[in-house]
């Protein structure tokens, strides 16, 4: 089955969500849906459920299958021993339980990651046999936190064979979406994961244009790299960014997530906006099929300012967020790149109060209606199924 199919497929399953809705010219039964390839857009789970389990966890990505995911997204970082592993950073004390374990207290330390200063535990410095020791934990407070400890960090090749289980027990395609995380990083100390890559999933059988699998990263050298060898999937270009100027709207850039790492190494000083220009989409278009930009750069927000020129708590909950903000007008990145022939899939969708713009009235749906009106191909949600009864609610309006 084709990725454009693998949306169509799970779109089947569900109620559809009470919202209102409205007519959109050239979406009725008769007209195409504003994607690039006019099929639905596909809801890939963001490390798993990660709303409801801790990320990146066999059991996580098996909770998101099971509420209907299209895709499941992994991060892939190295252990000592050469082993990808599905973590979001090589800093295991963000989402392992290595900090509780004395065992492993001498291996403590400070190192730059991507020109970050980060102290803590790293994959590179554990076997897997050492890491499978670890439990993952919630890396948000606000989320379930009475799994922490109880899962343990899989291998790529678990999620691999996992998402092969799950499709034959369902009898629909279960896609994969890895990233080469922090490619310089592992490259500089002699363990680049790219070949690996390409070996496993050719192994898997999906080394090709129609198999369910989605590669991406933030790093241009690392999928062109991957693409010289012979990796026949489609890829995607990540763009990221630091914040939003609440008085302005404007992203704003900090280390690490200012530029491709290994632009900072070569010396050049652009920034990731680049990217979202005519020209740096044609760029992309040259070495990957598809963007995976921060949502920011579709449509922004931008807070009150108050008398004292800074952005105001409108909802008085002691803190200045999203939810102190309203959404601006979108930006052409939708069509433009739609135009230069790739396709968008934005990240990431949450359901917490404090990461939807007032307008947005506290219910994550209408953030998700906001993006799929304007056609995004696809959306990295934390909460699959919300994005699932978003996108109900949203073909129904279109007629489909």
């Amino acid at each position: 089955m084709t990725l454009s199919k693998i949306a169509a497929t799970a779109m089947a399953a569900g109620a559809a969500l009470g919202l209102a809705a409205c007519s959109l010219p050239g979406t009725g039964p008769s007209g195409k849906l504003p994607t690039l390839d006019g099929q639905p857009p596909l809801v890939v789970a963001h490390r798993g459920a990660s709303g409801l389990l801790p990320e990146e966890t066999l059991e996580a990505y098996a909770r998101a299958i099971e509420l209907g995911a299209d895709m499941i997204e992994m991060d892939l970082v190295s252990t000592k021993d050469g082993v990808l592993i599905t973590r979001h950073d090589p800093n295991l004390a963000i989402s392992t339980d290595v900090a509780k374990r004395p065992e492993f207290a001498a291996r403590k330390k400070t190192i730059q990651v991507d020109g970050e200063t980060q102290t803590g535990w790293f994959s590179n410095d554990f076997t897997l046999a050492e890491i499978k020791r670890l439990g993952a934990i919630s890396t948000d407070a606000e989320r379930p936190q009475q799994f922490n400890g109880q899962y343990k960090v899989p291998t790529f090749q678990e999620v691999i064979d996992l998402a092969k289980a799950k499709s034959r027990e369902t009898g629909r395609t279960i896609g994969i979406y890895p990233e080469t995380k922090n490619p310089t990083y592992f490259r500089d100390l002699g363990m680049p994961m790219e070949d690996k890559l390409i070996a496993m999933l050719e192994a898997a059988g999906w080394n090709s244009r129609t198999a369910p699998v989605l590669v991406q990263s933030f790093e241009p050298g690392s999928l062109k790299y991957m693409k010289s060898k012979g990796l026949k999937t489609r890829l995607i270009q990540l763009i990221d960014g630091d914040g939003i100027d609440m008085k302005t709207g404007a992203m704003t850039y900090a280390v690490p997530v200012d530029r491709p790492y290994e632009w900072t190494k070569a010396g050049d000083k652009r920034n990731f906006d680049v990217m979202v220009t005519p020209a740096g989409l044609a760029e992309i278009k040259t070495y990957a099929d598809g963007i995976g930009p921060w949502k920011r750069y579709i449509v922004s927000i931008k807070g009150t300012v108050g008398a004292d020129g800074k952005p105001v708590d409108v909802n008085r909950d002691g803190k200045v967020n999203d939810a102190d903000a309203t959404s601006t007008a979108p930006t052409s990145l939708v069509a433009d790149a739609h135009k230069a022939g790739l396709f968008v899939h934005p990240f990431t969708f949450r359901n917490e109060s404090r990461r939807l713009a007032a307008d947005y009235k506290g219910d994550a749906a209408n953030e998700y209606l906001a993006y799929y009106r304007l056609g995004v191909d696809g959306v990295f949600t934390d909460f699959t199924d919300t994005a699932l009864a978003a996108r109900r609610s949203w073909l129904k309006e279109t007629g489909r």
